[in-house]
């Protein structure tokens, strides 16, 4: 029977908060129900963001908490080859090409495209990719590429579909009951895969990692359910085995919106300095 292998995977971008706080609980309680595994992944591909001391206050907060988990941490930013491997194996299946739009240049193509109707948008709110770069030549970009003019790489999401053929998840619910969802990862339109300053994405990164570590249950916040569905499409892809998913509810603030690190209000630095248990940590989650 195989182990079942969990993980927390935070990303060192600013200080916990009562959000992160539910979802390492609640990933470290369903593993020792099924006699499984945790592991701890830190995401930090972002390099302009991420930061070293927010990284060790992740370890602080989580050792406060009374959490543990396997060795080794595995950091995203020691395996940019084998992310960089994954997307050459997408461009060797004709699946991935160069756009050099910066981000005002596609916010200004959607108000062009908007001039004739409403633009699409991803399940996140963001608009599709709106560009004609798909049609540039194979020498083009890679003139422009050799120039080092900016870029981002994106996947042929049509074509990424046609042939990776219908795609579904297996969707674990609280009371421990899997069901199937049906995946439309082309609600993402094109989606980056990396870009020249970082050399991978979240989506590309995640899948890796997963299989990398041998992960089982993926148990994340409700906010990242849609972007399953592109997931589980990078997996058909490259032939990377799939989890099973939990997306569990989120921690909201007052207003009802999903916790940020900078409120400071819902940190777990300010609640222990402020006299806060772990034990009022759990129950303040609901757990």
């Amino acid at each position: 029977m195989t182990t079942p292998i969990f993980r927390f995977a935070p990303s060192p971008n600013g200080y916990l908060h009562l959000g992160h706080a539910f979802s390492a609980l609640l990933n470290v309680d369903l593993a020792r129900a099924r006699h499984g595994r945790v592991l701890l992944r830190i995401e930090d591909i972002d390099a302009t963001r991420c930061r070293p001391e927010y990284e060790a206050a992740i370890f602080e907060d989580l050792a406060w908490l009374g959490l543990a988990w396997d060795e080794p941490v595995r950091r995203q930013s020691e395996h940019f080859a084998a992310y960089r491997a994954a997307i050459e194996r997408l461009d060797a299946q004709g699946l991935v090409y160069a756009s050099f739009e910066s981000r005002a240049e596609i916010a200004q193509l959607v108000r062009a495209r908007e001039a004739g109707g409403p633009w699409p948008r991803d399940p996140d709110g963001a608009p599709l990719y709106p560009g004609d770069a798909k049609k540039l030549t194979a020498a083009e970009r890679a003139r422009q590429i050799a120039a080092g003019e900016p870029y981002a790489l994106r996947l042929d999401m049509a074509a990424a579909v046609a042939r990776a053929g219908p795609l579904t998840w297996r969707e674990r619910d609280a009371d421990g009951d899997v069901a199937t969802v049906t995946a439309d990862p082309a609600a993402w339109g094109d989606v980056v895969l990396a870009r020249k300053e970082t050399p991978t994405s979240y989506h590309i990164s995640v899948v890796v990692d997963d299989a990398a570590q041998g992960i089982t249950d993926v148990v994340r916040g409700r906010d990242l359910s849609a972007a399953t569905a592109v997931h589980r499409l990078l997996q058909a892809l490259l032939a990377l085995p799939a989890p099973v998913y939990r997306h569990h509810s989120l921690i909201l603030d007052a207003d009802g919106r999903k916790l940020s690190k900078s409120t400071q209000a819902t940190g777990l630095r300010e609640l222990r300095a402020r006299g806060a248990t772990p034990a009022d940590i759990r129950r303040m989650v609901g757990l």
